[in-house]
């Protein structure tokens, strides 16, 4: 019988590490991803999203929620996709780790986001996380480059990025809505990505690798 990976390969994709499980959410997890956003993602009025989307009402939260998730199954292609990761941490949902390309077949270049519930933060789990995804990027979809970018006064997201090896890679000024923001980029190569102790497990690539044109 036919199986839903069968007909969408990134489904079967599964990243494994000492303390959490990674792998595509699908419609059935978005009302545990829902209910981790609703918890609180951050102090209120202090986003460190350039749209603050964890602040709306839950009326407008869960809608969004579902619609980017479907935005970016629906435009997934070779010349660019979004793979959104949901954190599995003792048997709960608590939070998104998203990595994603633009032409990765000439640029071989990843960018990665994520996000965590304020219950899961502080246990090292951001770190872990990231490590998988930048790990997954060089070892097997063969990246020379993973980047980032956080608010400059994130020192979260930064000290994570700083304990993987990420280098400064420049800044910019923009606007998040009416607020201006000083927006800091990183970058980490294989040569000065700090790897982790840990192996991570890998199920699923070889098909998933395929269904992008690596």
């Amino acid at each position: 019988m036919t199986s839903l990976s069968d007909i969408w390969p990134a489904f079967g994709l599964v990243l494994t590490t000492p303390r959490l499980q990674l792998k595509p959410v699908q419609d059935e997890h978005l009302p545990a991803l829902f209910d981790a956003a609703r918890s609180g993602i951050h102090e209120p009025g202090h986003s460190p999203f350039s749209t603050p989307w964890a602040e709306a009402p839950a009326e407008e939260l869960g809608p969004s929620l579902a619609r980017w998730h479907w935005t970016c199954r629906s435009s997934t292609t070779p010349e660019g996709w979004t793979l959104l990761l949901g954190i599995w941490h003792e048997g709960g949902l608590v939070g998104c780790q998203d990595i994603g390309a633009k032409d990765f077949n000439v640029l071989k270049t990843v960018g990665t986001g994520s996000w965590l519930k304020q219950s899961a933060q502080g246990l090292g789990l951001g770190k872990e996380m990231r490590a998988a995804v930048v790990s997954y990027a060089f070892d097997h979809l063969g990246a020379e480059v993973a980047q980032s970018e956080a608010a400059a006064w994130n020192e979260k997201s930064l000290g994570v990025s700083r304990s993987l090896g990420y280098e400064l890679n420049g800044t910019y000024r923009t606007n998040w809505g009416p607020k201006v923001e000083e927006v800091q980029r990183v970058r980490v190569t294989p040569a000065s990505f700090k790897r982790p102790s840990w192996t991570l497990k890998v199920e699923g690539h070889e098909r998933f690798a395929k269904f992008l044109g690596l």
